[in-house]
């Protein structure tokens, strides 16, 4: 039964700790605001920065928070800080990093904290995180913000769900503070819609999952192209790799990776409400459909996107209203390639709470050795 797995009730949990988070930052709209004020207003550069499924979160927001608060912010994955601090910050700098962790406890995650603190010459913190008591939940500091998510985000499984999303969409609300009261009704539009549309479609999820496919390419624009890079990674890691997984933008696939298309191949694309982006995106689709053999085809978007009922296999209608945000309504989509990894993962004989026979990916990385 699919309710036995951790990874399944951490899907579906979703809607509801969004909902227990929005009430979290309304009852901290005053702090919150206080705080970003402060060091916005003193012209701080804002980093998102994670690693791995939490470096995504930044990837899709860059893109989506311009229109907010946290315009300008940049996406900078904790992997990349490590290495090379010197690449990105000096003396000048005054940052307000911005930093994703769903355990706290990642050696990336600490020491690209501490790689910042070095080289920068002013920091501040926003942690958004899961774990009451990780290392990023036990710092302490006037200049570190702490919003610990509800525990439920803290997920028990290897493959992050519910904490990618809720840290996604606290971001959101945290870029968005000053009206945060009046976005609690499109924070409840993505809930209610995504709810719904689980129950709606996990039967033809699962129906796709079970198609013969070894390879998989996820396709989003703007904003979309970030959670389909979370999306290619939930069915990769949730199959141990037996599926191997790539993403682009839909322009981007044209220029050389569309090369990877091949029969035994499952398209996934993630469409953007914006009609002036989704003429690029149906052109692509209609392209790769009539100069391809495929294993399947499957299109999500706001509504159903205008296509023939012959150019795709299986259609996933979140419901969102089109003019719903970016920086809340993206990570609608994501429920697709979560739900495609967990169904695909037993239809691979796995065990999607720890699909890793050999051991070569753990829920909190290991191995990373941290040097001066």
């Amino acid at each position: 039964m699919t309710q036995n797995y951790n990874t399944y009730t951490e899907i579906k949990q979703q809607p509801r700790v969004w909902r227990q988070t929005l009430d979290m930052m309304r009852a901290r709209k005053g702090e919150i605001h206080a705080f970003t004020h402060k060091y916005l207003s003193e012209g701080y550069q804002i980093v998102l920065t994670g690693a791995g499924t939490s470096a995504y979160i930044g990837d899709a927001l860059e893109p989506a928070l311009f229109a907010t608060e946290f315009r300008g912010a940049h996406a900078i994955a904790t992997t990349d800080i490590l290495t090379n601090p010197q690449m990105f910050f000096d003396a000048s700098s005054k940052v307000l990093l911005v930093s994703f962790a769903r355990s706290g406890n990642s050696p990336e995650s600490v020491g690209a904290i501490r790689a910042v603190e070095k080289t920068a010459g002013k920091v501040a913190h926003i942690f958004i995180t899961c774990n009451k008591d990780g290392q990023l939940a036990q710092r302490k500091g006037e200049n570190i913000l702490c919003l610990l998510l509800p525990p439920e985000t803290n997920d028990l499984s290897l493959a992050m769900t519910s904490s990618y999303s809720t840290m996604l969409l606290t971001c959101s609300m945290v870029a968005n503070i000053g009206r945060i009261d009046q976005d609690a009704a499109l924070v409840e539009e993505v809930a209610a819609c995504v709810e719904k549309a689980m129950d709606r479609y996990e039967d033809a999820i699962k129906e796709m999952a079970a198609r013969k496919f070894n390879r998989a390419i996820f396709l989003g624009s703007g904003p979309l192209k970030g959670v389909a890079e979370e999306c290619r990674l939930k069915l990769q890691e949730l199959t141990d790799g037996a599926v191997m997984c790539a993403f682009d933008s839909f322009l981007g696939f044209r220029h050389g990776p569309k090369a990877v298309v091949k029969e035994d191949s499952l398209l996934v694309y993630l469409v953007s409400p914006n009609p002036s982006v989704r003429r690029y995106e149906l052109d692509l689709i209609r392209q790769v459909k009539a100069n391809n053999r495929l294993a399947g085809t499957l299109v999500a978007g706001f509504a159903r996107p205008e296509l023939e009922a012959d150019e795709y296999d299986t259609c996933i209608e979140l419901g969102i209203t089109p003019s719903m945000p970016a920086c809340y309504g993206c990570v609608s989509y994501v429920i697709v390639g979560q739900l495609l990894g967990f169904f695909k993962s037993i239809d691979c004989g796995l065990c999607p709470d720890s699909p890793s026979i050999s051991g070569n990916i753990s829920r909190v990385v290991e191995g990373v050795i941290l040097y001066d």
